[in-house]
């Protein structure tokens, strides 16, 4: 029995090739998108499960209700974490600090590389899950001179040979220092919010020991794991009394300064931030975290991507059944039962879908590359195998659902048909339909909500580069030093030979890069101190001789740093308007002010505009250019003149095998890397636009099948209609304005959703557009004449066709 309805099957869609490649075509699409974006979602919201005990590890955030406003900061102090671990060793299971910067010079015998070196405390591997392969968990970081590397560092800097107990280098020239290899571990999996390609002991980094004391000096990340019995609300309040002891003094400024406590009643105050939420940067954000609303609208495009395609497939299955309504009486009349005739039609449903789930999976596959191209992501289909059952079986599920949904319907509302009527050719479906109308109205409001989303995504993004950066990034270049070349030196040569060039603006460095580079790295210094009992944060911005000028910043007063005297260039700084608006000085040239951290009295000798350092996406920070003439160089900017752009990069690359041999070249244009602040943008732009392009396609190709039903139901009348005089513009109308009104209807329906949601998105930014009703009006107008150029097409055909054959066609 089951074989021959499969061959009836193959033989019925055999017979309607058409019907099948669009419905096989429309499915394949939207599971082939499906599995994109749900294997996008899936890998964002999987970050840093993989730690066993996830829900009791937590970040320690600070929270500081100034007179102004509340920030939010995971940056803490160093004395932190053994005075937590001290006092409160019954609930904190495990602690540790994790202190993260740039890339370190990693040096074994004869090879050199660069390489991501964290300092951490001895009971990182009891808070966090990373599995050794070699040494012991318990030992592998007891001594300060001890290492952990990954495997594939392993691999990169001994081969084959065994790296347990081998020596290697960290850092360059008096900062360098030894460490003994004692234990390898897994390669830190992509979807972790810390990444590390050797651990070491935090007191073995460089500034431990003049902050390791320091109440008020802010900086990386501090960790902890509760004791099982412990509840997260409940030690967050014995945190209270304990900021009360150890951060007093803070308090007490921020109280002189007119601070109010919160909802809670606190001032300041220690929290804690689960594992689980550090990714998407729920309680606070370091500038790198996703937002979770970015996901959850990609889990939303993916489904409303399927709805619409099985609101397709319905569609078009009920204008098809017309054409069979015979077969089914003539089956129905010669015994077939109702249970025979819905297995036979929904099994040639579920023919259709699993052809279109395995062109999906094809497609997937042929498309994977352009996708982790186009919008940045890293996922794998092969993944799919290793990943936990409840993925797969979602989308088994969500296969299943097509198929009896989209299938089930139309099966049971065919094999339900009246054998009699429909063989005295009485039968016909009652117009106009409220499912199949309620259908069209879901499809078009989809549709029309994501083009006014992708429209206003489109406008913010175009404003954000379009907004004034404070700086000119044409005509720049931007080069990386890295690890092996000595910041200054390169610098300094650089500058002497370019000195003579007339092609050569000017040349600065900087301690930091502006946008993302090739090296792909991004640090950030802040400062905090107090000034004139006022607390006071800005960027920590190290910069040399040349940099306003390099950068096009204009001085709004005072002057800049000026080489012909060096000496008289330290301990003085140039602040942007904002630091100047932050400590309260409307002049603030020939000021001075004088650090918590390191008791150095600084002059302020310049005032310039504020400008974006890390991102436009944000609100512009107070920054504090200084200069020194210790601190590591690591980028160098070069302007070059616009009539020697061309050939700027090859000539500063021949320059620089002479000026840094050892250093491999990674230049950049400063836009190109200012591009990197947009990524986000970008990528849910692109999606947006990928997203409305296929709805509004899927959804023609419904609103198409749709009107082939309606106009075979109609054929006598638009005959009789012809025969009394009707012109073809009338019967075209006649036919268009009842979808013409469903389509107003889902404009209705989307445009105070879409309105809804992109304010929502848009109040993210510091910097956005106003949403124009003229968008909401070229949308509407724009989703009405596709429409009407959809149904437009059958419509005429039909107002076209001969009378007399319309009136014989029953």
């Amino acid at each position: 029995m089951i074989k021959n309805y499969f061959k009836i099957a193959l033989r019925t869609l055999w017979k309607s090739k058409g019907y099948a490649a669009i419905n096989v075509v429309g499915l394949s699409v939207a599971f082939c998108v499906c599995v994109f974006l749900f294997l996008t979602a899936y890998r964002q919201l999987t970050f840093d499960n993989f730690h066993e005990d996830s829900d009791r590890i937590f970040q320690l955030y600070f929270v500081t209700n100034n007179a102004e406003k509340t920030d939010r900061s995971a940056a803490t102090s160093l004395p932190l974490v053994p005075a937590l671990q001290a006092e409160f060793s019954d609930e904190a299971a495990a602690t540790t600090r994790i202190w993260s910067g740039t890339k370190s010079l990693v040096t074994y015998r004869e090879k050199s590389l660069d390489r991501m070196v964290v300092g951490v405390d001895s009971g990182f591997l009891d808070v966090f899950t990373f599995p050794l392969i070699k040494g012991s968990r318990e030992e592998s970081l007891r001594g300060l001179n001890a290492m952990i590397i990954t495997e594939s560092m392993a691999r990169s800097v001994f081969g084959d040979a065994e790296p347990i107990g081998k020596q290697l280098q960290v850092g360059g020239g008096k900062d360098q220092r030894n460490y003994q290899i004692t234990g390898v571990c897994r390669d830190v999996p992509d979807n972790s919010s810390i990444q590390f390609d050797a651990l070491i002991r935090i007191e073995s980094t460089g500034s431990y020991h003049a902050m390791k004391d320091n109440w008020d000096a802010y900086s990386g990340a501090s960790y902890l794991k509760l004791a099982p019995r412990i509840e997260e609300q409940s030690f967050e309040n014995k945190l209270r009394s304990f900021a009360k002891k150890y951060y007093a003094s803070n308090i007490d400024k921020l109280k002189s300064q007119g601070a109010k406590p919160d909802e809670q009643g606190d001032i300041f105050a220690i929290r804690l931030q689960n594992m689980a939420d550090v990714h998407f940067g729920k309680e606070i954000s370091n500038g790198k975290s996703t937002p979770i609303a970015v996901v959850y609208a990609i889990v939303g495009i993916g489904l409303f991507i399927l709805l619409i395609a099985c609101i397709n497939f319905i569609n078009l299955n009920m204008a098809r059944s017309f054409t069979r309504m015979r077969e089914v009486g003539v089956r129905k009349s010669v015994g077939a039962t109702k249970k025979q005739l819905f297995v036979q039609i929904w099994g040639e449903s579920v023919l259709l879908c699993f052809a279109g789930f395995v062109g999906g999976i094809l497609l997937a596959f042929q498309l994977i590359s352009l996708f982790n191209a186009t919008f940045g992501a890293r996922i794998d289909l092969s993944d799919i195998i290793q990943m936990q059952k409840g993925f797969i079986l979602l989308m088994l599920g969500v296969f299943l659902l097509v198929t009896f949904i989209a299938g089930g319907y139309p099966a049971l509302k065919m094999a339900g048909f009246n054998p009699v009527m429909v063989l005295k050719g009485k039968l016909s479906l009652k117009r106009p339909g409220g499912l199949r109308n309620s259908l069209i109205v879901t499809q078009f409001a989809i549709s029309c909500l994501l083009i006014c989303c992708t429209v206003v995504a489109v406008q913010q993004l175009r404003f954000l580069r379009q907004l004034p950066l404070g700086f000119q990034k044409e005509q720049v270049i931007s080069i990386p030093i890295g690890n092996r070349a000595d910041g200054r030196q390169v610098l300094q040569r650089m500058r002497n030979r370019l000195a003579d060039d007339p092609s050569i603006v000017s040349v600065t460095g900087s301690g930091v890069n502006l946008g993302k580079g090739k090296d792909k790295v991004t640090s950030r210094v802040s400062l905090g101190f107090t000034y004139k009992e006022k607390e006071v944060s800005t960027d920590w911005l190290l910069v040399d001789y040349d940099y306003l000028k390099t950068l096009g910043i204009k001085l709004l007063g005072g002057r800049e740093f000026d080489p012909a005297f060096p000496t008289y260039s330290t301990n003085r700084v140039i602040i942007t308007e904002s630091m100047a608006k932050q400590i309260g000085e409307a002049d603030p040239v020939g000021k001075y002010f004088e650090t918590d951290t390191s008791g150095s009295r600084y002059q302020i000798i310049g005032l310039v505009p504020d400008f974006y350092l890390y991102s436009v996406t944000q609100e512009r920070k107070p920054i504090t250019m200084h200069l020194s003439h210790s601190e590591a160089i690591n980028y160098v900017f070069v302007r070059v003149s616009d009539q020697s752009l061309s050939g700027a990069m090859n000539k500063l690359e021949k320059i620089w095998r002479e000026v840094a041999p050892e250093a491999e070249f990674m230049a950049s244009f400063l836009d190109e890397n200012i591009d990197a602040w947009f990524q986000n943008e970008e990528q849910l732009t692109q999606i947006f636009v990928m997203a409305s392009g296929i709805t509004i396609l899927l959804s023609c190709l419904g609103l198409f099948a749709v009107a082939l039903l309606v106009i075979e139901q109609r054929t006598k009348e638009i005959g009789i209609r012809k025969v009394m005089g009707a012109t073809v513009a009338s019967v075209v109308m006649l036919l268009s304005k009842d979808f013409l009104k469903l389509v107003l209807i889902a404009l209705l329906i989307a445009m105070p959703l879409a309105w809804f949601g992109m304010q929502k998105w848009l109040d993210n930014y510091t910097s956005r557009i106003e949403i124009n009703a003229w968008i909401f009006a070229s949308v509407g107008v724009a989703a009405l004449v596709i429409a009407w150029l959809t149904v437009s097409y059958q419509s005429i055909k039909a107002a076209l066709m001969n009378p007399v054959k319309s009136l014989r066609s029953e």
